[in-house]
């Protein structure tokens, strides 16, 4: 008996050592271009959140965790082809990225043709967890629903007039309409669209103002803006003198330096730092003080939130990378992120979140203007829209 036993023991351990494997992770991003900066730090997020998530091993059931980098330097075509070497010559069993919105709706039709996961993490467009959408897409990345409806939460009172101030680009435009869309109180009046690339905001803000100027009551400009250029500048045209005052989301922490001149300033933010109180984050922010010597950033606790996802969805299938497996275990998936729960919703595989109303207090110490807490809007307060085809 004792014999037999041993025999499958030893049977058992080989069955193990053969099928222990590396799991490929393609993580194809901005890493140059003009969203390098927040490519960075997703990239370095992604990193610590598989860390994290294996407690220091990078394995899973006793198979290592590879990360593959692709560089598809903001340009869609070439997102689109890197996901197809990754998935055809790397043999890559999962992908995680981009970081532009127009290279990431290129990339969604390989992860179809493929049969692969691609994990958005962290482009915003709504399009693709929307209309473009399709099963093989997850996104832990909040969405420009997510943004503009939490923002719109914070702003929406009566007797608001708003003017919009976006880039004229699917993250502008969908932003710009999800957050018409939630106010229910509050009335846009105008919409200016700028090039990506603007850097004289001067006739732009004069429209604004002039759409703003006469009304009664609170006048705000709202502004959805990523990558170059400082569309705060036109604090520099005083609109205060017309009474209209700027509201924003959250963003990284250099392009929060201009937030330093907008005391008071309310909005509503992804992440910042300083704000949710739990674990993964406490780990996130002594470790990257440890390693970088700088507190995580918006992208950093993204792209953690992916590692931390992946992982999670890896332990439930026991390491195995079938493809309807992983979506078996990732739809309606709940997993703790520094943002705390993130839930996978099953009909669009959009990550729900909560979301940070803040105001802006000035503070020496920081070289930006800082997010305090307002209050966390939970998940469950912000109706996302289901906008896919299923």
């Amino acid at each position: 008996m004792r014999h037999h036993l041993m025999a499958a023991f030893a049977a058992l351990c080989c069955t193990t050592a053969v099928h222990a494997k590396d799991i490929k992770i393609a993580h194809v991003y901005d890493k140059t271009g003009a969203l390098e900066a927040y490519a960075k730090q997703t990239q370095i997020g992604l990193m610590m959140g598989l860390d994290y998530a294996t407690k220091g091993t990078m394995q899973v059931n006793g198979n290592k965790l590879v990360v593959i980098e692709k560089d598809n330097q903001g340009k869609p075509d070439v997102g689109k082809a890197q996901l197809a070497s990754a998935f055809a010559d790397d043999k890559a069993d999962i992908a995680v990225g981009p970081t532009s919105s127009g290279v990431a709706l290129a990339m969604l039709p390989v992860a179809e043709e493929y049969k692969k996961i691609l994990l958005v993490e962290p482009a915003v467009a709504d399009a693709i967890t929307g209309d473009k959408w399709n099963r093989y897409i997850f996104r832990t990345g909040r969405n420009s629903s997510q943004d503009a409806i939490s923002n719109a939460v914070a702003l929406d009172k009566e007797g608001v007039s708003i003017a919009t101030l976006a880039q004229d680009y699917a993250f502008g435009r969908d932003g710009v309409k999800a957050f018409k869309e939630a106010l229910k109180k509050a009335k846009v009046v105008h919409e200016e669209y700028l090039p990506t690339n603007t850097t004289d905001f001067t006739a732009g803000a004069q429209r604004l103002f002039d759409s703003l100027k006469g009304k009664p009551g609170r006048k705000v400009i709202f502004i959805i803006w990523a990558g170059a250029g400082n569309p705060f500048k036109i604090a520099d045209l005083d609109p205060k003198r017309y009474g209209i005052e700027i509201a924003t989301g959250g963003n990284i922490l250099p392009a929060m330096a201009a937030y330093k001149n907008f005391p008071g300033m309310e909005g509503a933010t992804y992440y910042y730092f300083a704000i949710p109180k739990n674990p993964a984050n406490n780990w996130l922010v002594t470790e990257h003080y440890k390693r970088y010597k700088s507190p995580p950033d918006f992208f950093t606790a993204g792209g953690m939130a992916a590692g931390i996802a992946l992982v999670e969805a890896l332990k439930k299938t026991n390491g195995d990378t079938n493809t309807e497996k992983l979506i078996s275990a990732m739809e309606g998936m709940s997993f703790e992120t520094p943002k705390g729960k993130m839930m996978f919703r099953k009909e669009d595989h959009q990550a729900l979140q909560s979301m940070y109303h803040f105001k802006i207090k000035v503070d020496p110490a920081f070289a930006w203007g800082v997010p305090e807490l307002v209050r966390e809007i939970k998940m469950d307060e912000m109706q996302i829209p289901i906008r896919n085809k299923r």
